[in-house]
């Protein structure tokens, strides 16, 4: 029969890899898709650098001429960054090509174009590497759970900064250590912004936002907070706790009193405390892992490898049987819609726990003092514990679930009493809903 070609846009430690396994798996990929695919022509920047196991007769700088070659069937894009993948992407659909992209920050800045112009065109966009690597998560939501009503999603989806913080946790390293760490290994990058500050967190959770509650949701439309003020004193105060600190990301469809329509989303990735006990807090190294909440499945759970070329590169396979199955039978697969455009609430209104660790003066009164401006706020105080004594004392305070703006404004009226030496850990506590 005759055989669908791709086109691949980018051979770094991603494009390397699914070149590799196009080469190696060509007759299995061939039995499972039911036609030959071959590689019509990799666009590159830089044609002279040395690419172990790609043909040098198929390096092309001319990306744009690629996409639209009568010839091409597919495009895999796995140059990343917003330009020039955004118009490559848009001229191979308009050119009649189907699209698999790896891009979260594309998919998480201006997906809504995307997906137009896959509606517009009848082709299929298909981007399962974007989020979590080689764990199949998007194509469940997409797909599998399409027929039921899904109610949260939560997870660890930033390899780079679950590796810091389980060193933090497990060997007691300070964050600059252990991100020097992570960078001798290669789970961080020299700039490790992007992780660190919870940039490309924050770009998966709009993606798997915009899937689960079939809303429009951007990566500017996610709260976002990194690890780089994480302490050690954090990391202890969550043992003391019987907690482990992780960076989430969080996606909860949020209903209406009384009601099971959503009166909004709420999408924020920070660093939180969970119990020790909550699956998540097992997860090590770089490692990921997502919880899907739906309310007829229940809760699912997803693990594994989230990043790197082999995994990436394994998702991006998947995503092309996919699409040329559905070319081979002439039919496109599922394009995204965001019929329900429920609003995405602000962090304020969003209900979740504090960990407060106060230094305090070591006097009569304090406790009530310190109570009273919880109670200012409409902040229930769950559990309190004082150490120390006199200019060592600390008073550790976990509250019962508020809206994020009440107990912001505790913390600050705290940090104005003149009690208060100093506010020196606050944290979320997540996990135990």
């Amino acid at each position: 029969m005759k055989p669908l070609r791709v086109a691949l846009l980018g051979c770094g430690v991603v494009g390397t890899e699914v070149v590799r396994l196009l080469r190696e798996q060509a007759d299995d990929l061939a039995a499972r898709v039911g036609v030959p695919l071959e590689l019509a022509g990799v666009a590159v920047r830089r044609p002279d650098r040395v690419r172990a196991g790609v043909d040098r007769a198929l390096l092309t700088t001319d990306a744009r001429a690629l996409v639209t070659r009568d010839d091409v069937d597919i495009v895999i894009e796995v140059i990343g960054g917003i330009e020039p993948a955004r118009t490559l992407m848009l001229e191979a659909m308009k050119s009649g090509k189907s699209v698999i992209s790896a891009n979260k920050a594309l998919l998480a800045e201006d997906g809504a174009t995307l997906f137009a112009a896959a509606r517009e065109y009848g082709t299929d966009l298909y981007y399962e590497a974007s989020v979590a690597g080689a764990i199949p998560l998007l194509r469940p939501l997409r797909e599998s759970l399409v027929g039921d009503h899904v109610q949260r999603v939560l997870g660890i989806v930033n390899g780079t900064t679950n590796y810091i913080l389980d060193q933090m946790d497990a060997h007691g390293a300070g964050f600059n250590e252990a991100l020097e760490g992570a960078q001798a290994l290669g789970y961080a990058e020299a700039d490790p912004t992007a992780d660190v500050e919870g940039f490309d967190a924050a770009a998966k959770a709009a993606i798997l936002a915009q899937l689960a509650f079939h809303t429009p949701v951007t990566a500017a439309d996610v709260h976002r907070e990194g690890i780089t003020e994480v302490s050690p004193a954090d990391v202890a105060g969550a043992k003391e706790m019987d907690c482990v600190v992780k960076l989430l990301a969080i996606c909860e469809r949020v209903p209406e009193a009384g009601g099971r329509n959503g009166r909004g989303v709420s999408v924020r990735v920070y660093p939180a405390m969970i119990p020790r006990t909550h699956p998540l807090a097992s997860v090590r190294e770089a490692y990921n892992a997502v919880f899907v909440e739906a309310e007829s499945a229940g809760s699912l759970m997803f693990y594994g490898a989230g990043a790197g070329g082999a995994p990436t590169a394994s998702a991006v396979l998947g995503d092309l049987v996919a699409v040329a199955r559905n070319l081979a039978r002439g039919t496109p697969g599922p394009v995204e819609v965001t019929y329900a455009r429920l609003p995405v609430l602000p962090m304020g209104e969003t209900i979740t726990r504090y960990y407060v660790q106060l230094d305090v003066a070591d006097r009569s009164g304090v406790l009530a003092t310190v109570a009273e401006e919880f109670a200012r706020n409409g902040v229930s105080i769950q559990a309190v514990r004082q150490e120390g004594l006199s200019e060592d004392a600390q008073l550790v305070v976990v509250t019962h679930r508020a809206p994020d703006a009440a107990l912001s404004a505790t913390v600050q009226g705290l940090q104005r009493l003149d009690i208060v030496r100093e506010v020196a850990s606050v944290m979320r506590v997540e996990g135990e809903e």
